[in-house]
Protein backbone atom coordinates (compact mmCIF):
# COMPACT_ATOMS: atom_id res chain seq x y z
CA UNK A 1 0.00 0.00 0.00
CA UNK A 2 1.24 3.65 -0.64
CA UNK A 3 1.99 6.30 1.45
CA UNK A 4 -1.19 8.56 -0.16
CA UNK A 5 -3.40 5.46 0.03
CA UNK A 6 -2.75 4.74 3.74
CA UNK A 7 -2.93 8.82 4.54
CA UNK A 8 -6.18 8.39 2.78
CA UNK A 9 -7.44 5.60 5.17
CA UNK A 10 -6.58 7.71 8.25
CA UNK A 11 -8.68 10.27 6.87
CA UNK A 12 -12.14 11.30 7.25
CA UNK A 13 -13.03 11.14 3.70
CA UNK A 14 -16.89 11.91 2.84
CA UNK A 15 -18.19 12.39 -0.24
CA UNK A 16 -21.52 14.21 -1.27
CA UNK A 17 -23.56 13.71 -4.43
CA UNK A 18 -26.40 16.06 -4.94
CA UNK A 19 -29.22 14.00 -6.87
CA UNK A 20 -31.79 14.96 -9.16
CA UNK A 21 -33.69 12.56 -11.48
CA UNK A 22 -30.79 10.31 -11.72
CA UNK A 23 -32.29 6.61 -11.16
CA UNK A 24 -30.82 5.58 -14.19
CA UNK A 25 -26.91 6.40 -13.04
CA UNK A 26 -27.02 6.75 -9.11
CA UNK A 27 -26.31 2.73 -8.34
CA UNK A 28 -23.54 2.52 -10.70
CA UNK A 29 -21.91 5.82 -8.95
CA UNK A 30 -22.50 4.57 -5.12
CA UNK A 31 -20.87 1.07 -5.77
CA UNK A 32 -17.67 2.63 -7.31
CA UNK A 33 -17.26 4.96 -4.48
CA UNK A 34 -13.88 3.68 -3.11
CA UNK A 35 -13.44 1.71 0.22
CA UNK A 36 -11.37 4.58 2.22
CA UNK A 37 -14.68 7.08 1.66
CA UNK A 38 -16.33 6.96 5.29
CA UNK A 39 -19.53 8.61 4.89
CA UNK A 40 -21.42 9.38 1.30
CA UNK A 41 -24.23 11.62 1.78
CA UNK A 42 -26.36 11.80 -0.90
CA UNK A 43 -28.88 14.57 -1.38
CA UNK A 44 -31.94 13.89 -3.41
CA UNK A 45 -33.28 17.78 -4.27
CA UNK A 46 -36.97 16.68 -5.03
CA UNK A 47 -36.46 14.26 -7.64
CA UNK A 48 -39.35 13.20 -9.29
CA UNK A 49 -38.70 10.00 -10.32
CA UNK A 50 -37.17 6.82 -8.21
CA UNK A 51 -33.82 8.43 -6.78
CA UNK A 52 -34.89 7.99 -3.82
CA UNK A 53 -35.94 4.41 -3.84
CA UNK A 54 -32.81 3.13 -5.59
CA UNK A 55 -30.68 4.34 -2.61
CA UNK A 56 -32.60 3.29 -0.25
CA UNK A 57 -32.28 -0.30 -2.16
CA UNK A 58 -28.45 -0.25 -1.37
CA UNK A 59 -27.75 -1.78 1.74
CA UNK A 60 -24.58 -0.04 2.39
CA UNK A 61 -24.12 1.41 6.05
CA UNK A 62 -21.88 4.52 4.71
CA UNK A 63 -24.88 5.84 2.72
CA UNK A 64 -26.79 8.89 4.08
CA UNK A 65 -29.74 9.93 2.61
CA UNK A 66 -31.06 13.15 2.57
CA UNK A 67 -34.24 14.66 1.35
CA UNK A 68 -35.22 18.01 0.24
CA UNK A 69 -39.45 18.93 0.18
CA UNK A 70 -38.73 21.19 -2.68
CA UNK A 71 -35.86 21.96 -5.31
CA UNK A 72 -32.84 23.86 -3.88
CA UNK A 73 -30.55 23.41 -6.80
CA UNK A 74 -27.16 21.75 -7.72
CA UNK A 75 -25.31 24.50 -4.96
CA UNK A 76 -27.97 24.06 -2.12
CA UNK A 77 -28.23 20.47 -1.89
CA UNK A 78 -24.50 20.32 -2.10
CA UNK A 79 -24.59 22.98 0.67
CA UNK A 80 -26.65 20.70 2.51
CA UNK A 81 -24.80 18.20 2.28
CA UNK A 82 -21.61 20.06 2.97
CA UNK A 83 -22.91 20.68 6.60
CA UNK A 84 -23.92 17.05 7.17
CA UNK A 85 -20.56 15.83 6.23
CA UNK A 86 -18.78 18.37 8.58
CA UNK A 87 -21.36 17.16 11.49
CA UNK A 88 -20.01 13.83 10.78
CA UNK A 89 -16.09 15.62 11.32
CA UNK A 90 -15.26 14.66 7.81
CA UNK A 91 -11.81 15.79 7.00
CA UNK A 92 -11.75 16.14 3.16
CA UNK A 93 -15.12 17.14 1.67
CA UNK A 94 -15.60 15.93 -1.89
CA UNK A 95 -18.62 16.53 -4.36
CA UNK A 96 -19.44 14.28 -7.26
CA UNK A 97 -22.72 14.86 -9.15
CA UNK A 98 -24.97 11.44 -8.97
CA UNK A 99 -24.76 10.97 -13.52
CA UNK A 100 -22.48 9.13 -13.73
CA UNK A 101 -20.36 11.97 -15.60
CA UNK A 102 -17.54 11.55 -12.61
CA UNK A 103 -15.49 8.48 -12.47
CA UNK A 104 -15.06 7.15 -8.86
CA UNK A 105 -11.91 5.73 -9.81
CA UNK A 106 -10.68 9.29 -9.84
CA UNK A 107 -11.19 10.05 -6.56
CA UNK A 108 -7.60 9.28 -5.12
CA UNK A 109 -6.54 11.41 -7.72
CA UNK A 110 -8.35 14.23 -7.15
CA UNK A 111 -8.06 14.15 -3.16
CA UNK A 112 -4.20 13.52 -3.73
CA UNK A 113 -2.67 17.22 -3.56
CA UNK A 114 -4.85 18.01 -0.53
CA UNK A 115 -3.36 14.92 1.61
CA UNK A 116 0.02 15.85 0.36
CA UNK A 117 -1.03 19.14 2.00
CA UNK A 118 -0.20 20.90 -1.41
CA UNK A 119 -4.06 22.58 -1.48
CA UNK A 120 -6.80 23.42 -0.04
CA UNK A 121 -9.26 22.85 -2.84
CA UNK A 122 -9.40 20.81 -5.93
CA UNK A 123 -11.22 19.91 -9.17
CA UNK A 124 -11.28 18.26 -12.28
CA UNK A 125 -10.12 19.94 -15.37
CA UNK A 126 -11.89 17.93 -18.10
CA UNK A 127 -9.24 19.78 -21.06
CA UNK A 128 -5.84 18.33 -20.03
CA UNK A 129 -7.38 14.52 -21.34
CA UNK A 130 -7.24 15.43 -25.00
CA UNK A 131 -8.81 11.79 -26.02
CA UNK A 132 -12.22 12.02 -23.71
CA UNK A 133 -12.41 16.06 -24.79
CA UNK A 134 -13.23 14.96 -28.28
CA UNK A 135 -16.43 13.15 -26.85
CA UNK A 136 -17.23 16.46 -25.03
CA UNK A 137 -19.97 18.55 -27.17
CA UNK A 138 -18.92 21.38 -29.37
CA UNK A 139 -21.06 23.86 -27.87
CA UNK A 140 -20.10 22.60 -24.37
CA UNK A 141 -16.35 22.99 -24.92
CA UNK A 142 -17.01 26.54 -26.87
CA UNK A 143 -19.15 27.51 -23.27
CA UNK A 144 -16.16 26.39 -21.12
CA UNK A 145 -13.53 28.56 -22.61
CA UNK A 146 -15.76 31.44 -22.34
CA UNK A 147 -16.37 30.66 -18.91
CA UNK A 148 -13.17 30.30 -18.16
CA UNK A 149 -11.62 33.55 -18.85
CA UNK A 150 -14.25 35.13 -16.99
CA UNK A 151 -13.97 33.23 -13.99
CA UNK A 152 -10.24 33.35 -13.71
CA UNK A 153 -10.81 37.20 -13.67
CA UNK A 154 -13.81 36.66 -11.00
CA UNK A 155 -11.63 34.38 -8.34
CA UNK A 156 -7.60 35.50 -9.80
CA UNK A 157 -6.57 31.88 -10.16
CA UNK A 158 -5.29 32.77 -13.69
CA UNK A 159 -3.80 28.67 -13.66
CA UNK A 160 -7.37 27.29 -13.17
CA UNK A 161 -9.26 26.20 -16.25
CA UNK A 162 -12.81 24.24 -16.70
CA UNK A 163 -14.63 26.56 -13.83
CA UNK A 164 -17.86 24.70 -14.28
CA UNK A 165 -16.29 21.29 -13.37
CA UNK A 166 -18.11 20.00 -10.41
CA UNK A 167 -15.79 17.19 -9.22
CA UNK A 168 -14.13 18.65 -6.47
CA UNK A 169 -12.71 18.52 -2.94
CA UNK A 170 -12.32 20.89 -0.18
CA UNK A 171 -10.21 20.65 2.71
CA UNK A 172 -11.98 21.05 6.46
CA UNK A 173 -10.15 24.11 7.40
CA UNK A 174 -10.95 25.70 4.18
CA UNK A 175 -14.45 25.07 4.12
CA UNK A 176 -14.43 26.43 7.58
CA UNK A 177 -13.21 29.83 6.38
CA UNK A 178 -16.05 29.99 3.22
CA UNK A 179 -19.17 32.93 3.84
CA UNK A 180 -21.36 30.06 2.84
CA UNK A 181 -24.11 32.38 2.47
CA UNK A 182 -22.13 33.56 -0.53
CA UNK A 183 -22.21 30.29 -2.52
CA UNK A 184 -25.07 30.38 -5.28
CA UNK A 185 -27.84 27.54 -4.75
CA UNK A 186 -27.82 26.92 -8.70
CA UNK A 187 -25.29 25.91 -11.52
CA UNK A 188 -23.21 29.17 -10.30
CA UNK A 189 -22.46 27.04 -7.46
CA UNK A 190 -18.62 26.27 -8.57
CA UNK A 191 -18.05 29.53 -9.94
CA UNK A 192 -19.17 31.17 -6.72
CA UNK A 193 -16.85 28.75 -4.90
CA UNK A 194 -14.01 29.76 -6.72
CA UNK A 195 -14.66 33.13 -6.10
CA UNK A 196 -14.66 32.95 -2.31
CA UNK A 197 -11.83 30.74 -1.91
CA UNK A 198 -9.91 33.17 -3.72
CA UNK A 199 -11.32 35.51 -0.94
CA UNK A 200 -9.83 33.55 1.59
CA UNK A 201 -6.13 33.09 -0.55
CA UNK A 202 -7.01 29.22 -0.49
CA UNK A 203 -4.11 27.51 -3.07
CA UNK A 204 -6.05 25.55 -5.32
CA UNK A 205 -5.25 22.61 -8.03
CA UNK A 206 -6.48 21.46 -10.58
CA UNK A 207 -6.25 18.15 -11.41
CA UNK A 208 -6.55 15.97 -15.12
CA UNK A 209 -9.93 14.29 -14.66
CA UNK A 210 -11.60 12.86 -17.84
CA UNK A 211 -15.30 13.16 -18.15
CA UNK A 212 -17.71 10.50 -19.06
CA UNK A 213 -20.57 11.32 -21.64
CA UNK A 214 -23.43 8.60 -21.85
CA UNK A 215 -27.10 9.17 -22.05
CA UNK A 216 -27.62 11.38 -19.39
CA UNK A 217 -29.29 14.39 -19.90
CA UNK A 218 -26.93 17.68 -19.00
CA UNK A 219 -29.47 20.75 -16.92
CA UNK A 220 -26.98 23.44 -18.05
CA UNK A 221 -26.70 24.87 -20.86
CA UNK A 222 -23.41 26.14 -21.94
CA UNK A 223 -24.25 29.04 -24.04
CA UNK A 224 -27.19 30.39 -21.93
CA UNK A 225 -24.63 29.83 -18.68
CA UNK A 226 -22.44 32.02 -20.74
CA UNK A 227 -24.71 34.95 -20.88
CA UNK A 228 -26.58 34.56 -17.42
CA UNK A 229 -23.41 33.69 -15.51
CA UNK A 230 -21.17 36.53 -16.93
CA UNK A 231 -23.08 39.21 -15.35
CA UNK A 232 -22.05 37.55 -12.00
CA UNK A 233 -18.48 36.80 -12.92
CA UNK A 234 -18.03 40.81 -13.60
CA UNK A 235 -20.02 41.38 -10.21
CA UNK A 236 -17.14 38.96 -8.37
CA UNK A 237 -14.05 40.57 -10.66
CA UNK A 238 -14.94 44.76 -9.28
CA UNK A 239 -15.52 42.63 -5.84
CA UNK A 240 -12.02 40.91 -5.97
CA UNK A 241 -9.94 43.85 -6.97
CA UNK A 242 -11.60 46.47 -4.40
CA UNK A 243 -11.23 43.51 -1.40
CA UNK A 244 -7.67 42.50 -2.45
CA UNK A 245 -5.97 45.71 -4.05
CA UNK A 246 -8.17 48.23 -1.75
CA UNK A 247 -9.57 46.40 1.60
CA UNK A 248 -6.93 43.91 2.49
CA UNK A 249 -3.91 45.40 0.64
CA UNK A 250 -2.63 48.12 -1.75
CA UNK A 251 0.24 47.32 -4.34
CA UNK A 252 1.33 48.48 -7.35
CA UNK A 253 -1.54 46.84 -9.19
CA UNK A 254 -3.85 49.34 -7.20
CA UNK A 255 -2.05 52.24 -8.31
CA UNK A 256 -2.17 50.61 -11.72
CA UNK A 257 -5.79 50.37 -11.64
CA UNK A 258 -6.17 53.52 -10.51
CA UNK A 259 -4.10 54.96 -13.28
CA UNK A 260 -5.20 52.50 -16.19
CA UNK A 261 -8.75 53.11 -16.23
CA UNK A 262 -9.69 56.63 -15.34
CA UNK A 263 -7.20 57.60 -18.54
CA UNK A 264 -8.42 54.44 -20.99
CA UNK A 265 -12.51 56.17 -19.82
CA UNK A 266 -10.95 59.59 -20.05
CA UNK A 267 -9.44 59.41 -23.71
CA UNK A 268 -12.17 57.67 -25.18
CA UNK A 269 -15.25 59.60 -24.28
CA UNK A 270 -12.69 62.76 -25.01
CA UNK A 271 -12.24 60.95 -28.05
CA UNK A 272 -15.87 60.45 -29.10
CA UNK A 273 -16.95 63.74 -28.23
CA UNK A 274 -13.91 65.55 -30.42
CA UNK A 275 -15.14 63.26 -33.41
CA UNK A 276 -18.84 64.02 -33.36
CA UNK A 277 -18.12 67.47 -33.06
CA UNK A 278 -15.52 67.18 -36.26
CA UNK A 279 -18.57 65.83 -37.84
CA UNK A 280 -21.23 68.09 -37.32
CA UNK A 281 -18.87 70.87 -37.85
CA UNK A 282 -16.96 69.52 -40.89
CA UNK A 283 -13.38 70.28 -39.54
CA UNK A 284 -10.31 68.18 -39.43
CA UNK A 285 -9.42 67.80 -35.24
CA UNK A 286 -6.11 69.45 -34.82
CA UNK A 287 -3.31 66.76 -33.99
CA UNK A 288 -3.34 68.26 -30.70
CA UNK A 289 -6.93 67.22 -29.96
CA UNK A 290 -5.93 63.65 -31.25
CA UNK A 291 -2.97 63.38 -29.48
CA UNK A 292 -5.33 64.26 -25.67
CA UNK A 293 -7.33 61.17 -26.69
CA UNK A 294 -4.70 58.47 -27.90
CA UNK A 295 -2.01 59.07 -25.22
CA UNK A 296 -4.18 58.54 -21.99
CA UNK A 297 -5.95 55.37 -23.96
CA UNK A 298 -2.31 54.43 -24.64
CA UNK A 299 -1.00 55.05 -21.02
CA UNK A 300 -3.56 53.50 -19.73
CA UNK A 301 -3.33 50.14 -21.51
CA UNK A 302 0.10 49.82 -20.13
CA UNK A 303 -0.69 50.35 -16.95
CA UNK A 304 -3.74 47.92 -17.30
CA UNK A 305 -1.41 45.41 -18.65
CA UNK A 306 0.85 45.62 -15.90
CA UNK A 307 -1.76 45.22 -13.17
CA UNK A 308 -2.87 42.11 -15.14
CA UNK A 309 0.63 40.74 -15.21
CA UNK A 310 1.42 40.97 -11.50
CA UNK A 311 -2.36 39.78 -10.60
CA UNK A 312 -1.15 36.98 -12.71
CA UNK A 313 1.59 36.12 -10.63
CA UNK A 314 -0.12 36.84 -7.24
CA UNK A 315 -1.62 33.30 -6.18
CA UNK A 316 -1.58 32.17 -2.37
CA UNK A 317 1.15 29.41 -2.21
CA UNK A 318 1.08 28.48 1.60
CA UNK A 319 -1.89 25.62 2.21
CA UNK A 320 -4.82 27.05 4.75
CA UNK A 321 -4.43 23.59 6.44
CA UNK A 322 -0.52 24.58 7.34
CA UNK A 323 -1.34 28.11 8.53
CA UNK A 324 -3.01 28.33 12.16
CA UNK A 325 -5.36 30.65 13.20
CA UNK A 326 -6.31 32.26 9.97
CA UNK A 327 -8.98 34.74 10.40
CA UNK A 328 -12.06 34.75 8.51
CA UNK A 329 -12.56 37.62 6.13
CA UNK A 330 -14.89 40.11 6.59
Amino acid sequence: MSALEQNSLNLNISVIIPAFNVEKQIKSVLVNIPDFVKSIIVVDDASTDGTTKVVEGINQPRIHLLEHECNKGVGGAVKTGYAHAYTLGADILVKMDGDGQMDPAYLQTLIAPIIRSEADYTKGNRFLHLRQLKAMPLIRRIGNLGLSFLSKLASGYWAVFDPTNGYTAIHRKAYELLDLDALADDFFFESSMLAQLGRIQAVVHDVPVPAIYGDETSNLSPLKSLFTFAPRLMINTIKRLIFQYYLYDFTAVSVYLLVSIPSIIFGFVWGLVKWRQSILSGVVASTGTVLIAVLPIIIGIQFLTSAISIDINTSPKTALQKVSNRPKPL
